[in-house]
């Protein structure tokens, strides 16, 4: 049996590229930053059209997030960690296992990375870091998500993972006159375990054209 998750450590998470840790104060503008692009909004389904994007900051929402991410290292429930870029220390996003099901040992995921963390590889390094930590550290048996059709970046990286879709939410968002479908994608433990976050490495080793030898260790999760 698989053992009881653990939400109450908050670990640091290690590779090449980033570093995941728990939220301290001087993260909230580089993650106001990220919730405020544009773009990031409308990927993420939190828009509906254009004027929403570009919609000024509420003064009043800065101190509610500044007390929500203040009390992400007292939840038990859930995990959220800060992204680091290792080239300079400085936040550009987040990663969040969240909506435990204790029962079925399942959560959901989701990262957010502001512009500053894009192009360089690091979402694909923070999913298998995050990703990795659920299976081999909390027990989880399926860690899942949605992405929108939209959003074809996003969902490369988690092909790349070895996530794999199940099915579309058909027409799930409207954004201006258009519906949006999203689709639903998860990774089981036992196929973590297969290639530790590595698919196309695995596939290449099954044709004779490449080793993991060359590949750190996944006790640290790197993103290779």
């Amino acid at each position: 049996m698989s053992p009881l998750a653990d939400f109450s450590v908050k670990p640091v998470l290690s590779g090449p590229q980033v570093t995941l840790r728990p939220f301290i104060d001087e993260d909230l503008d580089a993650v106001r930053a990220a919730l405020r692009d544009p773009e990031v909004r409308r990927l993420t389904g939190s828009v509906h059209d254009e004027t929403a994007e570009l919609a000024p900051e509420d003064p009043a929402e800065i101190e509610g997030l500044r007390e929500w991410y203040r009390s992400r290292n007292s939840r038990r429930d859930r995990l959220d960690l800060a992204v680091t870029d290792n080239a300079d220390g400085r936040c550009v996003g987040e990663a969040v296992l969240n909506q435990w099901d204790r029962h079925n040992h399942s959560c959901n995921f989701r990262i957010l990375l502001g512009p500053a963390g894009l192009g360089r590889g690091l979402g694909t390094e923070t999913t298998r870091l995050i990703v990795g930590y659920g299976f081999e550290r909390l027990g989880l048996h399926r860690i899942s998500l949605e992405v929108y059709a939209f959003n074809p970046r996003a969902r490369r990286v988690y092909e790349k993972v070895g996530f794999r879709a199940e099915g579309v939410l058909r027409e799930s968002l409207r954004y201006r006159d258009a519906w949006i479908d999203a689709t639903v994608m998860s990774i089981l433990a036992h196929e973590w375990s297969e290639d530790r976050g590595h698919p196309d490495l695995a596939a290449g080793e099954t044709a004779g054209h490449s080793s993991r030898a060359d590949c750190p260790s996944s006790v640290d999760m790197p993103g290779c």
